[in-house]
């Protein structure tokens, strides 16, 4: 049983698997390209207006990469600093021998006399 082009049951694609995609990547080349050839505006506005998505996602993207890079700086800009103020109060800390965690931050007031001013 042979086809039409008188080949064997698929006697070309056994012996070479890439010419079966290949011929079919070729005909779908050719068929665009008669589509393209007869209708040049249709083909320009998809230019025109994939271009321009292109283009803007590009923007888009490079906008939000130099952002986040910006914010990569301040990040480890702020993450020496509070290093750097850990260590200043570590070590004026360390002279004094003080305890931090039972003390009261001096911005609190006394909530006693709060209350005596409001009776």
């Amino acid at each position: 049983m042979g086809d039409e082009d008188g080949r064997a049951g698929g006697g070309e694609n056994s012996g070479n698997p890439s010419a079966g995609w290949k011929d079919t990547l070729d005909g779908q080349w050719r068929r665009i390209r008669e589509h393209a050839e007869t209708y040049p505006y249709v083909w320009g506005s998809y230019i025109v207006v994939y271009g321009f998505f292109g283009v803007y996602l590009t923007y888009r993207w490079r906008k939000l990469r130099r952002t986040e890079d910006r914010v990569r700086v301040l990040q480890e800009r702020l993450r020496k600093l509070v290093e750097a103020e850990d260590a200043a109060a570590a070590s004026s800390d360390s002279g004094k021998g003080k305890d931090l965690s039972s003390s009261t931050p001096t911005s609190v007031k006394d909530p006693t006399k709060v209350n005596e001013k409001r009776s």
